[in-house]
């Protein structure tokens, strides 16, 4: 029976080539626009490295003092992430690092822009960055405040050259030379809790990090010595803040958690505003009505090639097809012309991917079709098949035999 639909399908297709044209062009187009968005963001919240370590770890990317009409919040201060936090019983270690700034430096006349964040000794042992030559800063050489530095791959062909080796070199960021301890592989800026061009102690920065105000320019990460201990690890931490003092008598309360990755990676600042909310309402609002123009040109194109079969409809009924039999025939025949636009999709969004990644619109950022994104694409072809098809065989089936043969 499926094989009859195939080839009657197909027949269909061939009749009305413009009107298979504009179906197919809609339903691969949109699968195409999808794929690609899927691909994007599967790719900036799976990608582990150089945080490997997501199932035992606890990210801490804000701070939110609330009093009576005001409020403040950002990025917390080493001091709070030191004094505070680092006084957690649960975690075995605690990874600072600041965000990530820009300034430029000069090498032959050439400018060129850099990025550096400054961290602390535990930050290298937490994160697992792929060196291709040297080695992380250890604690000592952050407690005396020696000027060095790990820099991007990228970062030491732009500076240096194509050389062997840059271990024991000096760069310049910020108007300081850094002698260069560590090489590490490149990752993209959209991994900006862990991005930057070149790392550097805590201790050499120009910024006060003794200074003991809650809020400031840093980030942390908690590791528990398990999975099991990661919840054991967030408890702990509310506990804390609820016990922490208040800053000044402007506020009255202070918000602060230890989220996993993704709710640390876009939390938006604001307690009464989830940030992963935010993001699942914005991704699904711009699905729906990217889905549903083409949506509805398939309905409409549906009706329009089911009322030229009206006199097959009819003959089929009057030899005892049955509505439902009618209707079962359509929905399949417009799954397999979702399905042929899936397809074509599909390769479309391979083609795309590839010039994207060769563009390099995101440096380090690789796009890729894996096995996630393929599971989504055939749910939206065959989402696609059921909701412009439903309607339009409903309609079909209900077509008087008398009526239907008239029209012919």
């Amino acid at each position: 029976m499926l094989k009859n639909y195939f080839k009657i399908a197909i027949a269909v297709l061939r009749r009305r080539k413009f009107f298979t044209f504009i179906s197919l062009f809609g339903i691969s187009f949109t699968l195409t626009i999808l794929l690609v968005l899927t691909a994007f963001i599967d790719k900036v919240v799976g990608d582990n490295y150089p945080d490997r370590k997501r199932d035992r770890s606890l990210y801490i990317s804000g701070i939110q003092e609330v009093g009576k009409g005001n409020s403040s919040s950002g990025p917390l201060s080493f001091y709070f992430l030191d004094h505070y936090a680092g006084s957690l019983k649960t975690p075995v270690k605690i990874g600072i690092s600041s965000l990530f700034s820009g300034t430029n430096t000069y090498v032959n006349n050439k400018k060129i822009a850099v990025n550096y964040k400054y961290t602390n000794a535990d930050y290298w042992d937490i994160l697992e960055y792929d060196f291709l030559e040297g080695k992380p800063f250890n604690k000592k050489q952050v407690d005396n405040a020696e000027k060095v530095a790990i820099i991007t791959e990228d970062m030491k062909n732009e500076y240096f050259g194509d050389v062997p080796s840059v271990i024991g070199k000096y760069i310049e960021a910020d108007n300081v030379k850094y002698r260069v301890m560590g090489v590490v592989k490149n990752e993209p800026i959209t991994s900006y809790m862990t991005y930057s061009d070149i790392y550097l102690p805590y201790t050499v920065s120009k910024g006060n990090y003794r200074d003991k105000g809650y809020r400031g320019g840093y980030m942390g990460i908690l590791l528990a010595p398990s999975k099991g201990d990661v919840q054991k690890m967030h408890n702990e931490y509310e506990q804390m803040i609820h016990r922490v003092p208040m800053e000044s008598k402007d506020f009255n309360v202070i918000y602060s958690h230890a989220n996993p990755y993704i709710s640390a990676y876009v939390n938006t600042g604001n307690e009464d505003q989830s940030g992963v909310a935010l993001v699942l309402t914005v991704i699904s609002v711009f699905v729906f009505l990217f889905m549903l123009l083409p949506t509805l040109n398939l309905v409409n194109i549906n009706i329009t090639r089911i009322m030229e079969r009206s006199s097959e409809i009819g003959v089929r009924k009057a030899f005892g097809a049955s509505s439902r039999t009618l209707v079962y025939q359509f929905i399949v025949e417009n799954i397999i012309l979702t399905l042929l636009g899936g397809l074509i999709g599909l390769v479309l969004s391979i083609i795309a991917i590839s010039i994207i990644n060769s563009a390099n619109f995101i440096p380090n950022l690789e796009l890729s079709v894996n096995f996630m994104v393929l599971i989504i694409g055939l749910l939206v072809c065959l989402f696609f098949g059921l909701l412009s098809g439903v309607y339009p065989a409903w309609r079909m089936s209900k077509l008087d035999v008398v009526t239907a043969l008239k029209e012919q």
